[in-house]
């Protein structure tokens, strides 16, 4: 009887955990780089969930000497063999940096973020974080310095699990491409609005979406605008929430 009892309260204190009314609220970290003096610096990152290669923003990456920071996961590295060697092939342009072993949200309490389900406790936190890791590991890449999570929402425990492991985590200031879901217009207006020192977040994974098109335009006007790009390795990252410091 006490061995049921037992069982009972632990199974009762999960079910209050994982209830609604008492998941962690999360956080949405944003990341600056630091402004220089000139005509200006950003930072664009592009996030490589799961799913194909958007060629058309790898080609005008290619074609048009953009750098950027891109977060992989290890689904995606998996099945795009192809663009990770054009990405390898151009050192100068592409840094390769953690987005998770499974794009599993970094929350360490079971809940749903965008219908994506959490990591759901703090093993979990950590293996979605190292499985990330060496998968990259095993292309070859330098060890990441930098995660982002899935939805790039966070609970602060998490944060912490994150930065003890020592990577820096990954915000931004900009959302280009609304996950990929905004139409070619809106994300080319919203990332030509990129200012010194913002750091951009869109989708290198949907080849299928409009929005890829949009962040190719929209990349293209900031460069006619005589703006910098830079990986997050190349400048000074300032994030909120204890991601950077």
């Amino acid at each position: 009887m006490r061995l049921f009892q037992k069982h009972f309260c632990a199974i009762a204190i999960s079910l209050w955990a994982a209830s609604p009314g008492n998941a962690q609220l999360l956080v949405e970290p944003t990341l600056h780089i630091k402004a220089e003096a000139g005509s200006g610096r950003v930072a664009l990152t592009l996030d490589a969930c799961g799913g194909r290669t958007d060629t058309r923003i790898l080609s005008a990456l290619v074609e048009n000497k953009i750098p950027a920071t891109i977060f992989v996961t290890g689904i995606w590295l998996k099945h795009n063999a192809a663009a990770v060697e054009i990405m390898r092939a151009h050192p100068e342009l592409f840094e390769l940096e953690n987005h998770g072993g499974r794009h599993v949200p970094a929350v360490d309490t079971p809940q749903r973020i965008y219908g994506i389900r959490s990591a759901g406790s703090p093993e979990a936190v950590l293996a979605e974080v190292e499985s990330g890791a060496a998968a990259l590991a095993v292309t070859g890449e330098p060890a990441p310095k930098w995660f982002r999570g899935a939805t790039a929402e966070y609970s602060p425990s998490a944060i912490a699990m994150i930065r003890k492991l020592g990577f820096k985590i990954a915000g931004f200031s900009i959302n280009g491409d609304g996950g990929s879901l905004l139409g070619a217009k809106e994300t080319a207006r919203r990332i030509a609005a990129a200012k010194d020192g913002d750091v951009i977040i869109a989708h290198i994974n949907q080849p299928t979406h409009a929005a890829g098109e949009g962040v190719v335009q929209g990349l293209l006007a900031l460069k006619a605008k005589g703006l910098t790009f830079v990986r997050l390795d190349d400048a000074d990252g300032i994030g909120d929430e204890g991601t950077t410091d």
